[in-house]
């Protein structure tokens, strides 16, 4: 089976290849439209070649000369006047070509219907398979003059790379733009995976480092435990306050090892069919008494019916856990509430509180690894921000999802959102 790496990289080849092809067509369409352009325009010049050619002019009667071998009227011999000819028609075809928009190199030859060549060009005219001839049946002046079938000829000879030099402005920006594609998606798929063998070292260090950090952890609170059986009375809050922050210490570390062994894929979710209402009522329970004793103002209110979800209870638990926990850190005096309903098939559960709110600029991002809200330049409460990230990677792992609606002043409401199972219903 293919790993992620490989269908990426296999998919990049696909695409770069049929890219390739893509404008591999265009260039072929491109080229018979240049070839079609170019037969109307060649057939324009020789309709007008033609009608000059078959007057009476100084080009027509000096050819007319030539091919008569007549320099009486003249004081050059017939050598000079042949060049004349060749190089007045010459520039007289490049003219009318120019003027149709052909700049492509030619030759030309002058003839009779009897194969006698009257006139070439001075590069030598040659027809094949690999040429184009396009043949010109001169009439008017010089067929009567000669009393014969008068044919001029222009040949045209690797005509693909003219067509080429005139799609230059489509083929050479598309190749550039093509190489610029692939050197763009080879620097990404290499900044991804060197991103992403960052971050595994980094979660690897994070491991081997709260791992670490577990025994001398456990040993101060196996020190502290024994400490107070043998101390006076009036230190015991002290060693109280070392064991409670011990605890706290082993539930942020045990937090980071959650969240990483959950990133790397190497913790399975074991899921089970259970009615979530019993574990939320007791949660909220237990924050009540905690509520109490803090001077929490904390309401809930759960929606008759049933709360069947297909759901790994411990972590959904530590969700809502960690929702409540977030909901009474932020204001002076906190106001939580709770409220559960059922709607469209799904189990809602909504987690408000009274704090300052979110801006909407860290409302993206309050879901990232170690993103935390500032207050100015002070976080207001200490943490590390792992919380929200871990609670939506349960979530989405829940195939559910978690919104977050918050107003500045105003405090801030998330809500879950929990498919039901196929027995959960209204009552």
């Amino acid at each position: 089976m293919l790993s992620k790496r490989n269908i990426y990289v296999l998919v990049f080849v696909v695409s770069v290849i049929g890219l390739l092809v893509v404008q591999y067509q265009y260039l072929r369409v491109g080229l018979g439209l240049a070839r079609a352009q170019f037969s109307e325009k060649i057939d324009k010049t020789r309709t007008d070649i033609n009608q000059e050619l078959a007057e009476l002019n100084s080009l027509t009667y000096t050819i007319g000369n030539v091919i008569l071998k007549d320099t009486s009227e003249v004081r050059i011999g017939l050598d000079s006047l042949e060049k004349t000819a060749q190089y007045y028609l010459n520039d007289y075809i490049s003219y009318q070509l120019g003027v149709s928009g052909i700049d492509a190199p030619f030759t030309y030859s002058l003839f009779a219907r009897d194969s006698t060549v009257y006139l070439s060009s001075v590069k030598k005219h040659l027809s094949g398979e690999d040429r184009l001839t396009y043949p010109i049946k001169i009439e008017g002046y010089l067929p009567e003059l000669l009393k014969k079938d008068i044919v001029l000829e222009l040949g045209f000879d690797d005509l693909n790379k003219y067509f080429l030099s005139q799609l230059k402005g489509l083929t050479i920006p598309g190749l550039i733009f093509l190489l610029a594609i692939i050197v763009v998606v080879i620097w990404v798929l290499r900044s991804f995976y060197w991103q992403r063998n960052i971050i595994t070292t980094t979660n690897d260090f994070i491991n081997n480092l709260t791992h670490e950090l577990k025994t001398p952890v456990f040993s101060i609170g196996l020190a502290s435990k024994i400490l107070e059986e043998d101390i006076p009375e009036q230190k015991k809050p002290i060693v109280e306050l070392i064991r409670r922050e011990t605890e706290r210490l082993k539930q942020h570390i045990d937090k980071v090892l959650e969240l990483a062994s959950l990133e790397s894929g190497k913790k399975l979710m074991q899921f089970e069919i259970i009615d979530f209402k019993q574990e939320l009522e007791r949660i909220c329970q237990d924050f009540s008494l905690i509520a109490k004793s803090e001077n929490i103002e904390f309401e809930y209110q759960l929606e008759d019916g049933n709360y069947t979800i297909k759901a790994e209870k411990f972590h959904l638990e530590n969700v809502i856990a960690n929702l409540l926990e977030n909901a009474k850190k932020y204001a002076d005096e906190p106001v939580v509430r709770l409220r559960a309903q059922l709607k469209n098939r799904r189990l809602l559960i909504a987690i408000s509180d009274n704090g300052p709110g979110i801006a909407k600029s860290d409302l993206k991002r309050i879901f990232r690894k170690y993103y935390r809200v500032k207050n100015g330049d002070v976080h207001k409460v200490k943490g590390y921000g792992l919380g929200l990230a871990y609670v939506q990677k349960i979530i989405r792992m829940h195939r559910g999802s978690i919104s977050v609606d918050s107003e500045l002043g105003k405090g801030t409401t998330f809500t879950i959102s929990l498919k039901l199972n196929s027995d959960g219903q209204k009552i």
